[in-house]
């Protein structure tokens, strides 16, 4: 009895366990089967995503763009001198390695975004678990993205409109899953194809920080005026911290916000031991912000005339030309302009200018400066002009030519900021107001070219880019008034005159297609009746001895010889051309005056030495064009004749400083129009010609007294204050000195009182 008591209690137990042993298996079985399927099918997922299945998952980036990620990058000018000029962008990007990173700002973005990043292999599970225990929980503590994966998302927008497919259209979690899968698969194709530190260069290049600041480099500049090589631990962690909500966490907008927010990335630092100790850590969190906010913009820098006009005007012919695009393919473009001379040039115009607008102003007190050549008041100048601004043609497209709703606007007043010399200032100005407010504004223009190579060092094309964006340089075009009489004396020197030579001071009196010229000197007489040499006739500007020689030289020939030495501009073959009646541009004349100087070769301007591409292979290399457009010996005449205008009794340079004539050849040349509406000074030495011009934004627009308005009260001093500053900075590597010699003998001696004329020069005039 008992034992079969036994045995059938033991039958039971080996019953149970032959079904435990049954269930356990089959348990095992299952598992096995789950993960297979999971394998299987997270495997054909990927496969499915990869290769946008039936259209359900949108398209992703190829494996070579995956090795070779294209960022939009702002193409950057480069001065001569290193200094960045200005950038063309859509997105204000530009590209750094790692090894323009600070140590300290790597490690501040590690610890706060990805400290595992060394131990993973662009997917982190451990971040998995903790998402998914943090949702359990209620607890979440960051997110899942590695650095590598957030890489992917800023290089290929995953879900950009042209990755999506059908499934994530729908929103919701499948948009989210379809997205994160691609996010994983970039990630670990960029983990095989990139070191660590390459990912972590090109997140920082990719990420944005507000204020039009893309990218490490331009945000270290907007918020500190740093590389991000020079980064300290708290400006790191001011960034860094941005990246959780750059517009939450904008320092600017929110200052006390991203100041909480820098010293809980602080406290991480503190938490993983790279800050020492909590006194350390706390005395860092003590310091305040201290931003150097720099808001960049694509027409402020340097030389925004020069960057925002010509140079974008040719570079953008270029590009097209070379496949290019320039705001977005992070070309290096490397100018010849000097950021110091740029800024000796802009100190100089500013310090004149606005003691000259101060004098405008007194003289003409409460009348309008718009004058006819009576000095009357132009009637319906205004009025003619805002029909002519894009103003009026947009409230015309908009309510008709006809309506009055058109002049009720442009009578409306409204806030606006608007420019002085003291600094911008709010204002309620109507349309009207603000025109004829910005009209009562002298403008000015520089360009300042090494007469040996033709580099471009300085350009000025006004008094201010924001509001007064046309350039005086190159784009506009005005009267050079005696400016241009050096062309008709080159000439001269040309066809074997001597600057010795002498002629009387009358004006002569001319018929030409019926009717009577017989000019004026700028003294208002007809000439004193003296004996002048051309030297002395050219320093002193006596338009009368101008005249007597282009009579005898001939317009058409003058016209041709100032083309020939680089004036390109349209020139009137009549005799007041001598006296600067034709418009020209300051960028020409400045050219052409360098033939003068550097012994009769005239060197294209030029103002880009090499183009590079973001990488730095260099894509081009300029070289400047130079050709011989007169001997040596007429252009060294020219330069002894300049030189008259500081060295001769009278000359019209006489007001040259002390400062810049010690030591030192140099001559020039003014120029002044009808009722002193344009003023001109070209200052010439050695290796550095300078070109200067002054006036209002029409020829109406002058001074009421043509002697105020001259050349050499208005443009001279300008001329003076900007060479004064390049002397005293020699580190520019222009310094005073002689010019160079012809290689000849001239021929003729240039010291006057010795000068004997021959009588084949006497019976000629």
């Amino acid at each position: 009895m008992q034992t079969s008591s036994l045995s059938a209690f033991l039958a039971k137990i080996n019953g149970y366990l032959c079904l435990e042993k049954t269930w356990f298996k089959k348990l095992i079985r299952a598992i096995w089967i789950i993960v297979l399927c999971m394998t299987l099918g997270t495997s054909l997922y990927i496969v499915a995503v990869t290769h946008d299945l039936f259209g359900l998952f949108g398209g992703m980036p190829s494996l070579k763009a995956i090795e070779n990620p294209e960022n939009d990058l702002s193409s950057e000018v480069i001065s001569a001198d290193g200094v960045s000029l200005g950038r063309y962008y859509s997105f204000n990007r530009s590209q750094v390695s790692y090894d323009d990173l600070s140590p300290v700002l790597v490690r501040t973005l590690l610890i706060s975004e990805d400290h595992r990043f060394y131990e993973h292999s662009g997917l982190d599970l451990w971040a998995f678990v903790r998402v998914f225990w943090g949702m359990v929980t209620l607890n979440l503590q960051g997110g899942g993205s590695t650095l590598t994966q957030q890489t992917a998302k800023n290089l290929f927008s995953t879900r950009g409109d042209e990755l999506q497919g059908s499934l994530a259209k729908l929103g919701g979690p499948f948009e989210i899953l379809v997205s994160k899968t691609k996010e994983w698969i970039i990630a670990v194709e960029l983990e095989k194809n990139f070191t660590k530190e390459e990912i972590i260069a090109l997140y920082l290049n990719t990420v944005p920080f507000n204020n039009n600041a893309y990218g490490i480099k331009v945000a270290a500049e907007t918020y500190f005026r740093k590389t991000p090589d020079k980064l300290n631990i708290q400006e790191s962690a001011l960034l860094v911290g941005m990246l959780q909500g750059t517009s939450w966490f904008n320092p600017i907008a929110h200052p006390e916000r991203a100041l909480n927010k820098r010293n809980e990335v602080l406290q991480k630092m503190l938490v993983h031991g790279y800050i020492a100790s909590k006194q350390k850590a706390d005395s860092i969190k003590a310091i305040p912000l201290q931003l150097n906010f720099t808001p960049q913009r694509q027409d402020e820098g340097p030389a925004p005339y020069f960057v925002m006009n010509t140079l974008q005007r040719y570079l953008q012919a270029w590009c097209k030309e070379h496949g290019y695009d320039l705001t977005e393919a992070g070309l290096k473009i490397h100018t010849t302009l000097d950021s110091r001379m740029q800024r000796y040039a802009e100190e100089a115009m500013t310090q004149h200018m606005s003691k000259l607008q101060q004098m405008f102003e007194r003289e003409w007190g409460s009348r309008n400066p718009w004058v006819d050549d009576d000095n009357q008041e132009i009637k319906n100048f205004l009025q003619r002009k805002i029909r002519r601004s894009d103003t009026y043609r947009a409230l015309v497209k908009r309510y008709g030519a006809d309506s009055d709703s058109v002049e009720l606007l442009l009578r409306e007043k409204r806030h606006m900021r608007v420019f002085t010399w003291r600094g911008d200032r709010d204002t309620l100005f109507s349309a009207y107001d603000s025109l004829k407010y910005y009209n009562r504004f002298l403008q000015a223009g520089l360009m300042s070219m090494d007469s040996e190579t033709g580099a471009v060092r300085a350009w000025m094309g006004g008094i201010d880019y924001t509001y007064f964006q046309y350039d005086h340089v190159r784009q506009g075009t005005r009267q050079p008034g005696s400016t241009f009489k050096p062309f008709v004396y080159g000439l001269a020197m040309e066809e074997g005159y001597s600057p010795c030579q002498e002629l009387y001071d009358i004006s002569p009196t001319l018929t030409i297609d019926g009717k009577i010229y017989h000019p004026r000197n700028a003294d208002g007489t007809y000439g004193d009746g003296k004996l002048y040499t051309l030297r002395q006739a050219m320093a002193k500007s006596l338009n009368s001895i101008t005249i007597q020689m282009i009579d005898r030289l001939k317009p058409e020939n003058v016209v041709k010889f100032a083309h020939k030495l680089g004036v390109t501009s349209k020139l009137d073959p009549v005799y007041s051309l001598g006296l600067g009646t034709s418009n020209v541009s300051l960028y020409e004349m400045v050219a052409a005056y360098c033939s003068f100087a550097n012994l009769g070769i005239y060197r294209q301007p030029y103002f880009i030495t090499r183009i590079e591409d973001k990488n730095g292979n260099v894509l081009e290399t300029f070289v400047p064009t130079s050709k011989q457009v007169m001997d040596e010996t007429t252009a060294y005449k020219m330069v002894h004749m300049l030189k008259g205008g500081v060295e001769e009794e009278g000359g019209t340079s006489q007001s040259v400083s002390s400062f810049v004539r010690e030591e030192n050849e140099i001559g020039g040349k003014t120029g002044t129009t009808d009722n002193g509406s344009d003023g001109w000074y070209m200052g010439i030495t050695h290796n550095l010609v300078t070109g200067v011009w002054v006036g209002g934004d029409e020829p109406s627009i002058h001074f009421p007294r043509w002697g105020a308005g001259s050349g050499g009260k208005t443009a001279l001093p300008i001329w003076d204050k900007y060479m004064t500053r390049v002397y005293q900075h020699p580190e520019t590597g222009y310094r005073k000195g002689s010019f160079k010699q012809p290689s000849t003998d001239l021929g003729i001696t240039l010291e006057c009182d010795q000068f004997q004329q021959d009588s084949t020069f006497q019976t000629t005039f």
